[in-house]
């Protein structure tokens, strides 16, 4: 593990020394006028372009006259009265921002560049290249060969369902920008999973995992809210220029990602005030360090009993979980017929409906609360609860734990929980999708000093983890789950508890929903101390 470790470390720090073009803006002119470069209205600067069709672009400002351009958050001296020509279009997030004269008005547009067109966009095609690598990886897992037993001792199945579409998405061949399939998997299979999932849960045997689990998830939060402003004062150290200008304000959509999910990180980003191209930068960092650090995760769980002994832990109730929903799951066990896999399906998917049905009342209903109270900075703390996607998993959650104390358990004799972590399994591969390596390459003048921080901030996340493991004697499975629980949220932390077994995917479950809950207020707490570090 320690060796797979360092080479992940060397390859990552090794782009530093990758030299990058850098796009350059000047007024569009007659002479650098050209009719085959591609002009587009500021006003619909939106979407993907691809360098090798455009690697320029004129960008027009119709009736926008008398506005200050800056371009991915730096002043370029030219106002918005004439064209202007992006030359040399690097891969990436760009920003253009127009600021009045005065100061008193911004207008930004963001766009994503990307080397070239994929060479799959159709759904369905890429839909169906996603599955056969899940095919692949799990033939060759079971495969009684010994190169592939030995690879899969120290690798887990899950994590290259993970960074084989990672892969695909860095080299061009599929795109998440391009694709649907994430928000599909997301908004319709991941429901489903933590309905199927919560079907057997078995609340009085969780209840008897004890508090060491609550206790390393508060463990993991207060890492993450200490590590924010420790990681950016060391990086200031060789890099002084980080304490200047907005990055703490981009580094607070960050610590609200990593707390408590997407809606904390859109709440802080409403807060703080931080431009959409930081907010950009900063989607980068938090997607490529949170997901590399869910793979060490993963890569850990193949080593849970060494690191069990290391924290000296019991892990005892764990294992009598487990030990009791596989003697559950052979007692009502059966060939599943037409009728059972339907009537399964059909409750889990009409519970999906009712979730979504009470999340697009909720969300807004509380959103509209918020909005008309009189103390505003209590309304900005619980932002986060005026999210949809926060009732959709709740909802789901609960529904799901609401059918475990009824005849509906059963349904896992039938495969329940199989199914529920098969739909897991694709929300992995379109969560690979969309990370790329090729524009943290490709962008590393900017991403370099950003990416330390990140750096920086998940190992003293994961060195406090592991200080308080020690000392309480925790599982590796607390450590693993409770981090999850704050960094990847409901989508990371059920995959990663199942990880060690399909059975303890509920634990995940659980306590994503309370990252949701304290995220915002944590994440306060860390821009707080990175603001002052700033200023």
């Amino acid at each position: 593990m320690r060796k797979t470790v360092h080479l992940i470390a060397i390859m990552i720090f090794s782009f530093g020394f990758m030299s990058v073009g850098q796009t350059s803006v000047e007024l569009a002119t007659n002479l650098n006028a050209d009719t085959l470069i591609k002009t587009v209205a500021f006003n619909e600067l939106e979407g993907t372009f691809y360098a090798s069709e455009d690697p320029s672009l004129k960008v027009s400002f119709e009736a926008l006259y008398d506005y200050k351009i800056n371009f991915d958050g730096k002043a370029t001296n030219l106002l918005s009265n004439r064209d202007i020509l992006l030359k040399d279009l690097e891969r990436g997030d760009h920003t253009i921002t127009l600021i009045s004269r005065d100061g008193s008005k911004e207008i930004s547009k963001s766009f994503k560049v990307k080397a070239s067109r994929p060479w799959f966009s159709n759904d369905a095609t890429v839909f169906g290249l996603l599955m056969i690598v899940l095919f692949f990886v799990f033939r060759t897992a079971n495969s009684e060969r010994k190169g592939f037993k030995k690879f899969y001792k120290v690798v887990p199945a899950l994590l290259l369902c993970y960074f084989i579409p990672a892969g695909l998405n860095s080299f061009g061949i599929i795109s998440s920008e391009a694709s649907n399939l994430y928000f599909i998997a997301s908004r319709y299979l991941l429901p489903a999973s933590l309905i199927l999932l919560c079907l057997s849960i078995d609340i009085p045997a969780i209840k008897r995992l004890g508090s060491k689990a609550i206790i390393m998830f508060f463990a993991a939060t207060i890492g993450i809210v200490v590590g924010g402003p420790l990681a950016l004062y060391v990086v200031s150290l060789f890099a002084p220029e980080v304490l200047n200008g907005e990055i703490w304000k981009g580094l607070s959509t960050v610590a609200g990602s990593w707390i408590g999910g997407g809606a904390n990180q859109t709440a802080m980003k409403e807060i703080y005030g931080a431009s959409d191209q930081m907010f950009s930068a900063m989607i980068v960092v938090d997607v490529f360090v949170a997901n590399l650090f869910m793979s060490v995760l993963l890569l850990g769980t193949g080593y849970n009993k060494k690191l069990n002994r290391f924290f000296k832990a019991d892990d005892s109730a764990i294992e009598s979980l487990k030990t009791k929903m596989e003697k559950f799951q052979l007692s009502v066990s059966k060939v599943a017929s037409f009728n059972d896999l339907i009537y399964m399906l059909g409750m889990t998917f009409f519970c999906v409906g009712l979730a979504h049905l009470g999340a697009d009342y909720i969300g807004p209903w509380i959103t509209e609360i918020l909005e008309n109270m009189a103390n505003k900075t209590a309304a900005r703390l619980m932002v986060s609860f005026g999210n949809g996607f926060f009732w959709l998993v709740v909802l789901s959650t609960l529904f799901g734990v609401g059918l475990s104390f009824t005849k509906y358990r059963n349904f896992e004799g039938v495969g329940a929980s199989k199914i529920g972590s098969l739909f897991l399994y694709v929300l992995v591969a379109t969560i690979g999708m969309k990370m790329d390596i090729m524009e943290l390459i490709a962008n590393w003048g900017v991403f370099k000093f950003l990416l330390s921080i990140g750096l920086i901030w998940i190992m003293v996340h994961a060195l406090f983890l592991f200080v308080v493991a020690k000392i309480i004697k925790a599982p590796f499975f607390y450590v693993a789950v409770g981090s999850q629980a704050n960094v990847g949220g409901a989508a990371s932390a059920p995959i990663v508890a199942s990880a060690f077994s399909p059975s303890l995917a509920p634990v995940g479950v659980l306590l994503a929903v309370l990252g949701y809950a304290v995220g915002t207020f944590g994440a306060i707490i860390c821009t707080l101390m990175m603001q002052a570090l700033s200023s």
